[in-house]
């Protein structure tokens, strides 16, 4: 994490521009002196609770009102599982994209999805590649694997005492299993992956969650192994911690090709020139040119995965479906690829092994979230896999929007339109969308 030397010297004297050397040094050591009240209650929802926490804020009586109306404080005891230190809710702007014809193993027909954002144009971008992918008869989605991982990691003195380890733990596998699967009706330890690095022992824990994501599932159930362990082992690690840092839990890590987390899919659709010339004012060879192009890019920089934007339309989903919005690090991770067919048509395909999506659990069942669930179909019981294959699908329509956009020559255009304000109305119908 260098810093260029121009650089770094002008910052240095816009530093200095006002005060002297000392007087920064002073002003960035540790100040103990009369410290600021903590935020009282933790996770009560009493209104008592509530009002002491804004008794903190000097002059934010508008922010109250903003944060803490009506509606949200008659819900306040529905958040009381899902945050501590209560002060409000936020608002933030829902559209519907689509229809989205999704042709899947779970997900079957036209779906309007819902999407949470700030950011001018991504709903219409999304809604327009979801329209385009119907126009051709919809996409294939096929969920292709699943499973949540916890990877546990044991410290020992020596390289002899992580074999004597892994020896007695390979033949435990069936007492993991009973001591996991006590925690939890839904989750099932599916596999178990043992890493060595020096004195140190991995075990990744695999599991399948039934129709939550899972994260708090496979902790508790993960702990539980790790308290026999404790117990049972017949040589003693000199410590352990119930995660370390191997499970890829919510960050971009190559693992994600190699194994699962979450749910694995992926998302196809074959477009006629016409359609493509038509919707997105462009050819098929020419956005196999720019995919092309742009695979180099990403390689060239560095990315995991090959891809436009999932993370736009992954984030806009998880906050309006009430996911885990921190897991768009992981989920966003994948593989976008075009080619031109033998009869001069588009094929597109989209390929996500780390959707973590959940129909039950975590914040799907909050009043909003609840809601947009439902404006799909799928909240509740035996929806979570449909609800992958509509993620991926989603996906697919986004990197038909942008890269369309971009190589028609209006992505700037819709932004332009759509994010300063001057558009008018029939132009927020038909604008480029979006990156």
């Amino acid at each position: 994490m260098s810093t260029n030397r121009q650089h770094a010297s002008a910052y240095l004297q816009r530093l200095l521009a006002a005060r002297s050397p000392e007087e920064l040094i002073q002003q960035l050591q540790p100040h103990t002196e009369n410290p600021a009240p903590k935020v009282p209650g933790g996770s009560h929802l009493t209104d008592e609770a509530i009002d002491r926490r804004w008794e903190l804020l000097p002059h934010a009586a508008a922010s109250r009102e903003a944060l803490l109306d009506p509606q949200t404080l008659a819900h306040k005891d529905a958040f009381k599982r899902n945050i501590e230190n209560f002060i409000g809710t936020v608002k933030v702007p829902i559209g519907l994209a689509g229809p989205l014809r999704v042709n899947g193993v779970f997900a079957r027909g036209d779906y309007y999805i819902p999407l949470a954002t700030t950011e001018a144009a991504l709903v219409a971008s999304y809604s327009r590649g979801c329209q385009l992918l119907s126009e051709a008869g919809g996409c294939t989605a096929i969920l292709l694997n699943e499973g949540v991982s916890r990877a546990p990691g044991y410290a020992f003195r020596t390289l002899a005492e992580c074999g004597q380890f892994v020896l007695w733990a390979t033949a435990q596998v069936e007492e993991f299993r009973r001591q996991a699967e006590s925690t939890t009706r839904h989750g099932k330890l599916s596999d178990v992956r043992i890493t060595i690095e020096g004195n140190h022992v991995y075990l990744n824990f695999e599991f399948t969650t039934g129709d939550a994501a899972g994260q708090n599932m496979v902790t508790l159930a993960t702990e539980a192994i790790c308290a026999y362990i404790e117990q049972h082992s017949p040589v003693q690690p000199q410590y352990h911690f119930v995660e370390a840092n191997l499970s890829g839990d919510k960050k971009a890590s190559a693992q994600s090709f190699l194994l699962v987390r979450g749910k694995k899919v992926s998302a196809e659709a074959i477009l006629p020139a016409e359609l493509v010339q038509k919707r997105l004012h462009t050819t098929p060879e020419h956005m196999v040119n720019y995919w092309r192009m742009a695979a180099m890019g990403g390689v060239l920089s560095g990315t995991m995965g090959v891809q436009g934007h999932y993370a736009n339309g992954l984030a806009a989903f998880y906050l309006a479906c009430g996911q885990d919005v921190a897991c768009v690090a992981e989920s966003a991770v994948g593989v976008t690829r075009f080619e031109v067919t033998p009869s001069g048509a588009l094929y597109a395909s989209v390929t996500l092994p780390s959707v973590l999506v959940g129909s039950v659990g975590g914040g799907t069942g909050l009043p909003s979230q609840k809601a947009a669930l439902a404006i799909l179909g799928l909240g509740g019981p035996g929806k979570a896999q449909a609800l992958a294959e509509v993620v991926a699908g989603l996906c697919l329509g986004g990197e038909l929007s942008i890269i369309g956009a971009i190589c028609s020559g209006d992505f700037s255009r819709a932004h332009r339109l759509l994010a300063r304000g001057k558009a008018a109305h029939h132009a927020a119908q038909e604008a480029r969308p979006h990156g």
